[in-house]
């Protein structure tokens, strides 16, 4: 799946409309997930005929086109999976589900884990219909009575490279610098490539650590750029501005709206920088066309590592890997996505492995050598083998990646990555 991204410039009327669309899917979202709560054991069917009685009952809603109802439906679905599952799961952090409440017993109050009813939604999805292409489709047309009309398309990606039954999802979206339309095009990436690359014969392992964002096997690093440190200071100001003009019970006036906006924006901005790194870095690893002599092979293994979990442990030795260092700011989990993403596209091999005892572990002789996070040069007192200890550690990734990949079925972890899961819009496609 294909995300392609395209900046648009609505008149204010149209962004009243655009704005009216996506507070209806908001409205249709949450209406559903109360019906849910209020009636536990309700299946997929039953939500969907809600939905259409909701229509029936408010006419605003009538007035959105139904395949954007039904996203929003969608939407409700998925959260409501994904809360059983981690229960299923036991996910720490997630309480269990309550059973359902028995009939005149007061209802609980949602809790921790919960499907939460949303406030501030940021866009509205279509699926095939309630839109139309100008014929040089360099302009979009919403047919629905939201009356968001005629948007032109400002974006250097070419929609006349694939056909419209290829186009599953259209979405107008929400950021802090304006309205954007993505469309998500039904494609196999391989088939992009516009010639078959090459074999390296080369495998390589790749650790990501504190002192460096990523350390191979053949001694390469890449350092971390720290994007979100290196604009801190003027988010800090930013936002000292913002909460001088706030007024607590009161509407809020014009310039914090604009206070609000600039920081925002700046925000977006270093949210934009780490992606565009780790998509470089992602796709040198692999080799690629842009980088046929990339540092990267025909396997890559890397650590399955709980990004999660890490980046919220505030106690020593994990203190450097929370907010308050820069694990948070170094996108590890953005980087397995797009490295996932480029492996599969390009005939690679991406296997995680598990990450226990890898920096420990030695790589020469496999005796354990303990040291803590500030150590950060591998000396095994054993076979007196010396390495820096985020290449040890890549060694060791590597090793464990080629004993696994035997036994390996889908994209080499057995996972599918999350950019092919299912015809929902992501951000993991290319924009």
């Amino acid at each position: 799946m294909f995300v392609l991204e395209y900046k648009v410039k609505p008149k204010p009327y149209q962004v009243e409309a655009i704005e009216e669309a996506i507070r209806m899917t908001q409205f249709v979202r949450n209406k559903v997930l109360r019906y849910w709560m209020d009636n536990r054991g309700v299946g997929k069917a039953e939500l969907f005929r809600y939905n259409t009685r909701l229509r029936k009952e408010f006419k605003f809603v009538e007035e959105l086109n139904s395949h954007a109802c039904q996203t929003a439906v969608e939407r409700t679905l998925r959260a409501i999976t994904r809360f059983y599952e981690n229960c299923k799961k036991q996910v720490k952090g997630k309480k269990r589900c309550d059973p359902a409440p028995s009939h005149g017993a007061r209802e609980r109050a949602p809790r921790e884990g919960y499907p939460q009813f949303k406030r501030n939604t940021r866009s509205v999805e279509y699926k095939v219909s309630g839109w139309k292409l100008s014929e040089d489709r360099k302009h979009i047309v919403f047919t629905d009575k939201k009356g968001i009309g005629h948007l032109r398309l400002i974006g250097s990606r070419d929609l006349n490279y694939y056909h419209p039954e290829q186009i599953k999802r259209v979405r107008i979206l929400k950021r802090a610098d304006g309205y954007y339309v993505q469309f998500c095009i039904k494609l196999d990436p391989r088939l992009t490539v516009s010639k078959p690359l090459t074999p390296s014969q080369k495998a390589v392992g790749i650790d990501v650590g504190l002192k460096y964002f990523l350390a191979d096997s053949q001694g390469n690093i890449e350092p971390i750029p720290q994007f979100y440190r290196k604009a801190e200071k003027r988010l800090n100001r930013l936002n000292r501005q913002k909460s001088k003009k706030f007024r607590k019970g009161k509407p809020q006036s014009r310039n914090y709206r604009k206070a609000r906006q600039r920081y925002a924006r700046q925000h977006l901005r270093v949210s934009r920088q780490r992606e565009e790194f780790v998509k470089r870095v992602a796709l040198r690893i692999p080799p690629s066309p842009p980088f046929q002599r990339g540092v990267g092979g025909d396997l890559v293994a890397y650590e399955d590592l709980n990004v999660a979990g890490l980046v919220k442990n505030r106690h020593p030795p994990f203190a450097p890997l929370s907010k308050g260092g820069w694990g948070d700011d170094a996108g590890w989990a953005l980087f397995r996505r797009w490295l996932d993403y480029f492996a599969d596209k390009y005939g690679k091999i991406a296997i995680a492995v598990p990450p226990h005892n890898t920096s420990q572990n030695c790589s020469s002789c496999g005796e354990k050598v303990q040291k803590s996070l500030s150590t950060r040069t591998h000396i095994c007192p054993h076979c007196g083998f010396v390495a820096d200890r985020d290449t040890n550690a890549a060694i060791n990734i590597l090793k464990l990646g080629l004993s696994r990949v035997g036994r390996t079925r889908i994209h080499a972890s057995g996972e599918i990555p999350s950019w092919l899961a299912g015809e929902i819009l992501s951000a993991n496609g290319d924009s």
